[in-house]
């Protein structure tokens, strides 16, 4: 028999619980799907026609590692127009192939086998898994929540800096917590990192979907030149492309100048047309922008009213992206929970445990779909829970 087998660091990663949930759904006829982060509204008519047009005009081919130029230049406007940060589009952007793509090629700049990685949980995993996947270890330090609101528990992060540390990660808008940084916090994270000599990684993907602001203030606001920032992004939340795989990095020169050039070996290139699409989105977006997150308002309030409600749940409202992230008492097995809220009620939801440390005894709902999916999903959801034994 033939003795190959499959990398030890490869298999060392866990699959993607919510994934797993996600499977068993798709196998399933009539399910309400709130486990994965998307909308089910189409992506607006502007955008494909945007794509239509760029094939028949013949982009079709290789584009530069980073991607097309013009593109870039309306990434750096947007930067530009809506937090005042001047970027040099033709070294400080990077357009990838989705936003998974761009924390892919961007964490492989920053992190070699043995070093650690410094993970604000819960969070969407992925980014812990692509540093386990190079050899890094991600070091998890939870957000706890005070009062009404998730805070960052800077006590923790100084106890777990070691001379291995090399990065420090975290989200805002949070997926799945719904928390924005302050401008306040986000400086305290930037001298964190100044402080420690890490290279520090804003997940900003949900940037344009917040309440009771037009934006989350990047991080991109505070920097210095030679600071060891970038942001990773995503066109696929604002603008309903889960399914186009287009995204960008943005940052220091050093990083994106060797992320594009290992762009090269991970997938060359985004396709023009998709490009082209994106350029679309930025160009013409803004009410349709606006127009989701009215929606998303909507739905946020209609779920935490009916969930408070149910006994045993505590749900912070969130401040943005479009997840709740509702702690129910006596819950110690979030994926069995989910699973069998799945198989009983035909309700998807995603188990806190996916997220990481400080997720347990949480589930994740993505309230990002149609009243018609999302009423009587919630019904059916918040009886499982009152039926809950504790």
């Amino acid at each position: 028999m033939n003795s190959a087998r499959i990398a030890p660091i490869a298999e060392s990663v866990p699959y993607s619980r919510v994934r797993a949930i996600a499977e068993i759904a798709m196998t399933m006829e009539k399910v309400y799907p709130l486990y994965f982060g998307e909308s089910n509204l189409p992506t607006p008519e502007f955008i494909k026609r945007a794509l239509d047009k760029a094939v028949r005009d013949g982009f079709t081919y290789y584009t530069s590692n980073a991607g097309l130029m013009s593109l870039r230049e309306m990434i750096a406007r947007h930067y530009a127009e809506k937090h005042q940060v001047k970027l040099d589009p033709s070294t400080e952007v990077l357009v990838t192939a989705s936003g998974v793509q761009a924390l892919n090629v961007a964490i492989r700049c920053v992190l070699d086998p043995g070093d650690e990685a410094i993970v604000l949980t819960p969070a969407w995993p992925n980014g812990a898994s692509m540093a386990s996947l190079i050899g890094a270890k991600p070091i998890e330090i939870s957000q706890p929540l005070v009062g009404n609101r998730f805070t960052i528990d800077f006590a923790a992060m100084e106890a777990a800096v070691t001379p291995r540390t090399k990065l420090l990660i975290y989200t805002s808008p949070s997926n799945p917590l719904g928390w924005v940084a302050t401008v306040e916090e986000q400086q305290q994270l930037l001298e964190f990192a100044r402080r420690h000599g890490l290279w520090l990684l804003a997940d900003e993907v949900y940037e344009r979907l917040t309440y009771g602001m037009d934006y989350a203030p990047s991080i991109l606001r505070l920097v210095k030149p030679d600071d060891a920032v970038f942001v990773v992004q995503s066109f696929s939340k604002a603008y309903c492309m889960t399914g186009w795989r287009l995204g960008w990095v943005a940052g220091r020169k050093d990083l994106v100048r060797r992320a594009t050039e290992l762009n090269e070996f991970l997938v060359s290139c985004p396709a023009g047309f998709t490009q082209k699409a994106g350029e679309a989105a930025l160009e013409w977006g803004e009410g349709f922008v606006a127009q989701l997150k009215e929606q998303l308002k909507a739905n946020r309030d209609y779920c935490v009213g009916v969930l408070s409600q149910v006994e045993g749940v505590r749900i912070p409202e969130p401040e943005g992206a479009f997840y709740l992230f509702p702690s129910i008492s006596g819950l110690t097995d979030s994926f069995a929970f989910a699973k069998s809220c799945l198989l009983e009620t035909h309700v998807g939801i995603a188990p806190g445990v996916a997220f990481g440390l400080g997720g347990e005894g949480s589930i994740r709902i993505c309230y990002a779909a149609d009243r018609s999916i999302l009423e009587p999903a919630m019904e059916r959801l918040c009886a499982y829970i009152s039926n809950f034994p504790r």
